[in-house]
């Protein structure tokens, strides 16, 4: 019996990472408000049968699905001219063949306080979070809410999505997942547009430190 096909319409869309492509289906591909980031084909496992399928492409480093896109990033060995076109037809067609793009959310791939490794610090300048300083502070609330309403839908829309960790002496710690990840331009918006959005509602926020989720 012939499988009925899910009509469905997807376009590509560059973000400021130059290695990151998003593409955008005219259907949710995850539940809510979730979003997960995949860094290898062995991170997928049976969460995400679209993911799994996208890492088979040589030139697919990570996957990352929020809401009704996926953000794709790519190695150096091709430029996106040669392959957009190609991946956007394949995301296309496995989308009408197929209504679960993500199962489930692995408890691995969730980026939260009680998870998270905190890595070497951005910069030798920038205060280094270790797990000892993951705790709640007064202002966890108003920095989410903040992130949640401001900041959240243009990242989202730039491909990538941002995740609070802690706050402690001033210092308010980030993720940064999807297309804001390794993107030239993340360190210029986080301190042009997110450390002021902070500062101007919480007198005690002095700077932002971002990591890469």
């Amino acid at each position: 019996m012939e499988t009925k096909k899910i009509p469905t319409a997807v376009y590509a869309e560059m973000t400021p990472n130059p290695s990151v492509m998003k593409f955008v289906a005219d259907r949710m591909l995850i539940n809510g408000g979730e979003q997960v980031q995949y860094t290898s084909k062995e991170s997928v496992g049976d969460s995400s049968p679209l993911a799994d399928e996208l890492f088979n492409f040589p030139f697919v480093t990570q996957v990352f699905v929020s809401a009704n896109f996926v953000s794709v990033t790519k190695d150096d060995s091709l430029g996106w001219e040669m392959i957009v076109q190609q991946l956007r037809e394949y995301i296309r067609e496995w989308l009408t063949e197929n209504e679960v793009a993500v199962a489930f959310v692995p408890e691995s791939a969730v980026v939260t306080p009680e998870n998270f490794t905190p890595p070497t610090a951005p910069s030798a300048n920038q205060p280094q979070l270790s797990a000892e300083d993951i705790i709640p502070s007064e202002f966890d609330a108003q920095i989410k809410q903040l992130l949640d309403d401001f900041v959240r839908p243009a990242v989202e829309q730039d491909g990538g999505a941002i995740d609070f960790m802690a706050y402690k002496e001033g210092t308010v710690y980030v993720t940064m997942r999807g297309a804001c990840s390794g993107c030239p331009s993340s360190m210029q918006t986080l301190k042009g547009g997110i450390e002021n959005l902070l500062k101007t509602h919480i007198e005690q926020v002095e700077e932002v430190v971002a990591y890469e989720g």
